[in-house]
């Protein structure tokens, strides 16, 4: 049994599209329901814009929902060997910019790590937003008050996204590297 809060909705969403191949808002609801949670499509759709949501086209042809903040790493790899191609390319980078921009002051590259600086208490929102986030190259993160380590996956792709990461927050167009 789940409360009827917005945030246990959206858990609820979040694992339904993690666990199943979701072509529509009304098997979404049918899953929903499934599990005791009645949601209108209006609701449905503003949750699902909430999360971010996007469709990947399968290599099938058929589109499926994805949210790119409940997505691990195995996850991506097996839809990669499927053949996806999301939609809208640049929408994670567009994401982070969003939530980025204005938190971080510095990156500087340690061979495969980057020290990325930020206001005292944004550390780990930022690290946060990266980490649910499907990055390339990057390993993971850990965030102390206002400094966040960047694990890459070695020196080349540390030097690729140390650019990658500036040039987003920077608010300029070119996103490398992605």
């Amino acid at each position: 049994m789940r409360p009827t809060t917005k945030v246990a909705r959206l858990d609820a969403i979040r694992q339904a599209l993690n666990r199943h191949r979701v072509n529509s808002q009304q098997q979404l609801s049918s899953l929903l329901a499934e599990q005791g949670i009645e949601v209108t499509q209006a609701t449905l759709s503003r949750d699902l814009d909430d999360l971010h949501a996007t469709k990947l086209r399968y290599a099938d042809g058929s589109m499926a929902y994805w949210i790119p903040a409940t997505t691990d790493q195995q996850a991506m790899e097996a839809a990669a060997a499927e053949g996806p191609e999301v939609e809208g390319e640049n929408k994670t980078d567009a994401y982070l910019a969003k939530i980025l921009t204005g938190l971080i002051t510095s990156v500087a590259r340690a061979r495969n790590l980057l020290v990325v600086r930020t206001p005292a208490g944004a550390a780990q929102y930022a690290a946060s937003a990266l980490d649910r986030q499907p990055i390339k190259g990057i390993l993971g993160t850990i965030a102390g008050d206002d400094t966040i380590l960047i694990i890459a996956a070695d020196d080349e792709v540390a030097s690729s996204r140390a650019n990658w990461l500036m040039t987003i927050v920077s608010g300029q167009e070119d996103s490398r590297a992605r």
